[in-house]
């Protein structure tokens, strides 16, 4: 949590500490209603390796007959409505949650909003839990509210040991269960009473013959992600090497990598489609690539969901959480990484770089190691 304005965040933390309480002892005169709300407000990434779980909740023994709404973040919301509509009643899509740290009024609302429902059955499967979602699953004041006992990388000790009394049953995250996908696939096991099957994210679509190599220049936050150089030079090893057309792809955040490229690119050799389509369409170009070349994004799980294979430039701060995927795991990605004693960081750094520098454990992965993944993977000129 980055507070500027203190007066407004204790206005806030009222809301989320005191509050709660207030609403479970209007909630003893009410009866619950046949309905579980789901807190779901992390990246893109996030949301694509936990979406399979909303239709299996829904299609359970356990919740079938329950009206299942979702809480989710914006950033995502049309790659929800695309897939997952079908599985929900209600949908409610809030901004980055730290957005509501200095808004007590704005998390008022929200949260009065949810206590409305009447919900039975709050579940929030994040194991990195924050204070605000800690406090909007306590402000639905529902008869059971479940989630993970968690880390502190996303709320600090003094107030995440005031928040874990809003839960009903706090799961512990068993060892074996790193990886992010099977701590979602662990959470409702559990939750559910069942064996869930599920390897991998999947996402259908219509995709038929794959072609053309889609490469993500960015990474969200600049530091996280390969030097434009290097991808430069890649690309034109790419166009040396293969007829396949090249096409740049991704968000607002890539565009200034975007500009890069091209400026630095024979004109029309390869197209730059960064910030020209929806997350759906997104998928829809990862899904018809031969391959995609990426650093650590939610694009890499984009491409395991949709059978594509891939190329990941991976630093350390995340290292196995999110990437590289456990052997064996279906068309896992190909990830390219120079491992260092500081992996494992949270990419909290112990290094100091300029602004325009990535992280060392970034930087340390030469175009050299790059190029050997990706060529097995591309058709090459006869």
């Amino acid at each position: 949590m980055d507070i500027k304005n203190r007066k407004l965040f204790r206005l806030t933390r009222f809301v989320l500490l005191k509050l709660p309480a207030v609403f479970r002892f209007f909630a003893l005169f009410r009866k619950p209603a046949k309905r579980l709300l789901l807190i779901k407000t992390d990246a893109i990434g996030d949301y694509v390796i936990f979406r399979n779980f909303i239709e299996i909740l829904k299609k359970s023994e356990k919740y079938r007959d329950y009206q299942i709404d979702l809480l989710g973040n914006k950033i995502w919301r049309d790659l929800n409505e695309a897939y997952d509509k079908q599985y929900l009643n209600e949908t409610y899509f809030i901004d980055n949650p730290n957005s509501f740290y200095e808004a007590p009024l704005k998390t008022l609302k929200q949260g009065w909003q949810l206590f409305k429902k009447r919900y039975e059955v709050v579940l929030h499967p994040t194991y990195t839990r924050l204070f605000m979602t800690d406090g909007f699953a306590a402000l639905t004041a529902a008869k059971q509210i479940i989630g993970y006992e968690s880390d502190n990388e996303g709320i600090f000790p003094r107030y995440k040991k005031k928040t874990d009394k809003f839960y009903t049953r706090l799961l512990p995250l068993p060892q074996e269960n790193y990886f992010e996908f099977n701590r979602n696939v662990f959470f409702f096991e559990t939750v559910l009473g069942e064996k869930i099957g599920l390897k991998v994210p999947y996402i259908s679509t219509n995709i038929g013959t794959k072609n053309g190599i889609a490469i993500l220049p960015g990474a969200g936050a600049f530091k996280r992600g390969w030097e434009g150089d290097k991808f430069l030079e890649l690309i034109k090893r790419l166009l040396q090497q293969t007829n396949e057309p090249i096409f740049l792809i991704g968000g607002p955040s890539e565009v200034r990598h975007g500009e890069f490229l091209m400026q630095n690119l024979p004109a029309g050799s390869i197209e730059n489609r960064i910030n020209k389509t929806t997350l759906p369409q997104l998928i829809d170009t990862i899904a018809g690539s031969s391959l995609l070349i990426a650093n650590e994004t939610s694009a890499i799980h984009m491409a395991v969901a949709t059978q594509t294979p891939s190329v990941c430039i991976l630093g350390g701060g995340h290292f196995e959480r999110f990437a590289p995927y456990p052997a064996g795991t279906p068309n896992t990605p190909v990830c390219v990484y120079e491992k260092m004693p500081c992996y494992y960081c949270n990419w909290i750094c112990i290094y100091k770089t300029e602004a325009n520098e990535p992280f060392p454990c970034i930087s340390a992965v030469t175009l050299e190691n790059v190029w050997e993944a990706v060529l097995p993977l591309i058709a090459t000129q006869q």
